[in-house]
């Protein structure tokens, strides 16, 4: 299978994903880290906002993966590593997985 333009964009997406998350991540922290999600009004938005994003995420993600006969046990991987990681690396990452299912699913029925 060819590896595509928009495949190199979601692998590098992922790749940049860990690490500026993480980084913030692993600095001391004064309060802890569920306290500092509402630590003032700007960290509240962003927080509720990024719960919605991935919980729609998730539900796409779900279904999706239904839709385009994937995994379900990659989609509970995804899932969970989505908590413990980062959603900016786990979505990415699904992403180019169902790119790759498109590609092999269109070069299957040609």
């Amino acid at each position: 299978m060819k590896i595509t333009g928009l495949q190199i964009i979601y692998a590098v997406l992922a790749l940049i994903g860990l690490p500026v998350t993480w980084y913030f991540n692993l600095q001391p922290m004064e309060i802890s880290y569920f306290e500092g999600l509402y630590a003032n009004p700007a960290a509240s938005s962003f927080t509720n906002d990024l719960i919605v994003v991935v919980t729609t995420f998730l539900v796409w993600s779900f279904v999706e993966t239904g839709r385009l006969k994937m995994s379900y046990l990659m989609w509970g991987a995804i899932c969970v590593l989505t908590f413990l990681i980062a959603a900016a690396c786990t979505v990415p990452i699904f992403m180019l997985l169902r790119e790759r299912r498109l590609l092999a699913r269109e070069s299957a029925s040609s």
